[in-house]
C-alpha cells in the first residue's frame, strides 16, 4: 500500500502542486490497480491509481492518452488526466451522485456524439492498450474486417463504417454519474474501431438499458445485422475474461459461440 509521503512527493515533484495533502483514502478499484482519493488542503480532490503488484509497461500511458482523446469532442464528461508514469496515473476526481432520471438517454446520445465526432479512416490506436492485464495490439489498418480478424476476432460484418474512438471497456463499473447526475466515463481501453464493438462490453454485464441504446440510435442508427455483430464483439470480452479469470466464463463463452454458429 502506498503511504502518504509517497503521494506527497508525487504531487510536489511530478505535478508541482506544492499543496499539502489533507486526507487520503482508498477508493473503489479493480484487481489490477490500487486507487486512492486524495483531498488537498485547498479542497481540490485528485484520484491516483497504482499497480497492486508489478508495473505493466505502457498501461498508464495508453489510458492517459485515451482519456485525453475521449474528452476532446465534449460529448461525455471524462476525468482530466494530470500525470502518468509506469507506476502512477493521476487524474482529477469527480464527486459521484445519484443518476438523473434520464441518465440512460444522456449516455446513449453522448456516446453516439462521441463516436460521430471522432470518425476517421483508419482502425487502431497510437499504442497498444490493455483489457485488464490482456494486451491489445492496435496496429493501424485501413480495413476493419482485417483489423478485427487479425487483432481481435474473425467474423462477418456489414458494409464498412468509419473508425471511431471507442472507450473499449465500457461496463457499468467504468461509468457513473457526477453530482449533477450526468454521465462520466473512465478507465478506458481505447482504440479506433467499428462503433458497434462498444456495445459488446456494454451488454455483457448490464448497467446500460434499452433507453441508452435507443437514445444512441436516435443520434446514429445501427446498420442492419448489428445484433449478430454485437454478439461477436461480446464474445471477445467473454474470451478475455475466460483467459484472465478462469472457468467461470467458459459456459457463457460457449453459449455465445453456439449462438453464432
Amino acid at each position: 500500500m502506498i503511504n502518504l509521503s509517497i503521494i506527497q512527493h508525487l504531487l510536489d515533484t511530478a505535478l508541482e502542486l506544492a499543496v499539502p495533502v489533507e486526507s487520503m483514502r482508498l477508493a473503489m478499484g479493480g484487481s489490477i490497480n490500487q486507487s486512492y482519493l486524495i483531498t488537498l488542503t485547498d479542497q481540490r480532490e485528485i484520484f491516483v491509481k497504482s499497480h497492486r503488484r508489478q508495473s505493466i509497461p505502457g498501461m498508464y500511458a495508453a489510458e492517459f492518452k485515451a482519456l485525453q482523446l475521449l474528452s476532446l469532442p465534449r460529448a461525455l464528461l471524462v476525468p482530466k488526466p494530470l500525470y502518468q508514469d509506469e507506476d502512477f496515473l493521476v487524474m482529477e476526481a469527480f464527486q459521484q451522485g445519484p443518476a438523473a432520471s434520464n441518465w440512460q438517454e444522456q449516455m446513449g446520445r453522448g456516446l453516439a456524439s462521441l463516436h460521430h465526432a471522432s470518425r476517421q479512416r483508419q482502425y487502431g490506436f497510437d499504442m497498444d492498450t490493455y483489457l485488464g492485464t490482456f494486451k491489445q495490439t492496435n496496429l493501424w489498418q485501413d480495413d476493419w474486417i482485417g483489423f478485427w480478424r487479425d487483432q481481435r476476432l474473425a467474423a462477418q460484418f456489414c458494409d464498412p463504417e468509419p473508425a471511431v474512438l471507442l472507450h473499449g471497456d465500457l461496463w457499468s463499473g467504468n461509468a457513473a454519474a457526477n453530482a449533477k447526475g450526468e454521465p462520466v466515463i473512465f478507465d478506458p481501453a481505447s482504440y479506433y474501431g467499428q462503433r458497434e464493438a462498444e456495445f459488446g462490453m456494454m451488454r455483457l454485464f448490464g448497467g446500460f438499458g434499452p433507453e441508452c441504446e435507443a437514445a444512441y440510435q436516435e443520434v446514429w442508427p445501427f446498420q442492419p445485422g448489428h445484433e449478430r455483430r454485437i454478439e461477436v464483439y461480446k464474445l471477445y470480452h467473454q474470451l478475455n475474461h475466460l483467459n484472465l479469470f478462469g472457468h467461470a466464463y467458459y459456459n457463457a463463452s460457449l453459449h455465445t459461440i453456439q449462438g453464432l454458429i
